[in-house]
């Protein structure tokens, strides 16, 4: 039994499907996920999968099977990424996060926060889905991340601005015309809406819409900036971002505030309660700092959202 055979499995049942798990999150051929899966269930010794024509499903035994899965591959990648910091001793990482799209507005001022340490340190940065980096926390893969508040194990959250979200439009759209966009006018038009991936963005914008008795069924779900701006180009369609979207907009498409108190996202920093690094301490020493520069640079604050 190798740890391979946890990740197929793994994958297998949070898809429902030897087909998606093949084709979407292993990226092999469906008839080898099947041999390997009953490899794996001729080791274990009973059946894990009822296999029909609808997909998979667990057996009782594959249900207590795949916690002690997840349980092994998170001790597995926590035992590599030790190796990993072990062997470059010389210098300490500090590794942060950021939800795609936060890295322009806040890793020039996160870094400012480690000025002293930076001789000292390698800083490596990556940026993805908030639930990504909140995965990267637990998995003792991120020191530090920029991603959307939400209640997660273990992960200790500290809220440093509210962003509002706006209206993305093409550049020669009517309602650019306008200097703010009332979220009515959305309806009949080519909504760019939010997939399930940023999934605190997507109920957020579900909420206003509610707010405002509004019903718009997306023509097509997007989750990043620069599927939903290409999308708004392409296909003339409206969307509804966070502000720091501004950062990637090309001359074809603009943003414009909504009319009335727009709805905010929070800005988050989130990091391990266990983690003990010396230049996490640093850092969460003078995170206000952070929450300072962004409003002193026409930013909203932690203590007043953002209308």
């Amino acid at each position: 039994m190798e740890l391979r055979h946890f990740r197929y499995f793994v994958a297998v049942a949070e898809e429902g499907s030897l087909t998606v798990a093949a084709e979407k999150r292993l990226h092999t051929a469906q008839p080898s996920l099947s041999r390997q899966i009953r490899d794996l269930e001729y080791e274990v010794g009973v059946p894990l999968l009822t296999r029909s024509v609808h997909g998979v499903s667990l057996t009782p035994a594959g249900r207590a099977f795949l916690d002690h899965a997840r349980l092994t591959l998170t001790q597995a990648d926590a035992a590599a990424e030790a190796a990993r910091r072990a062997a470059q001793p010389s210098k300490q990482v500090f590794a942060m996060g950021f939800t795609t799209g936060q890295e322009v507005a806040w890793l020039p001022r996160a870094t400012s926060l480690l000025r002293d340490d930076l001789a000292n340190i390698e800083i490596r940065v990556s940026s993805d889905h908030s639930a990504t980096l909140a995965d990267e926390l637990v998995h003792g893969r991120l020191d530090v991340a920029f991603l959307r508040a939400e209640q997660l194990p273990d992960i200790e959250i500290k809220i440093v601005a509210k962003e509002p979200l706006v209206a993305i439009l093409p550049s020669d759209h009517r309602l650019a015309q306008r200097k703010n966009v009332d979220i009515k006018d959305f309806v009949g038009e080519t909504y760019i809406g939010i997939s399930k991936v940023p999934r605190v963005l997507r109920g957020l914008i579900a909420d206003y819409f509610k707010q405002h008795k509004i019903e718009i069924t997306p023509s097509l779900e997007i989750d990043n900036y620069a599927m939903a701006i290409s999308l708004v180009a392409s296909t003339r369609g409206v969307a509804l971002l966070p502000a720091s979207a501004k950062y990637f907009l090309p001359w074809s498409v603009v943003s414009r505030p909504l009319k009335g108190e727009a709805p905010t996202i929070d800005i988050a920093i989130g990091y391990h309660k266990a983690n003990t690094s010396p230049i996490l301490k640093n850092f969460l020493s003078r995170i206000d700092e952070l929450s300072a520069a962004h409003a002193a640079e026409g930013g909203p604050s932690r203590s007043k959202p953002a209308v």
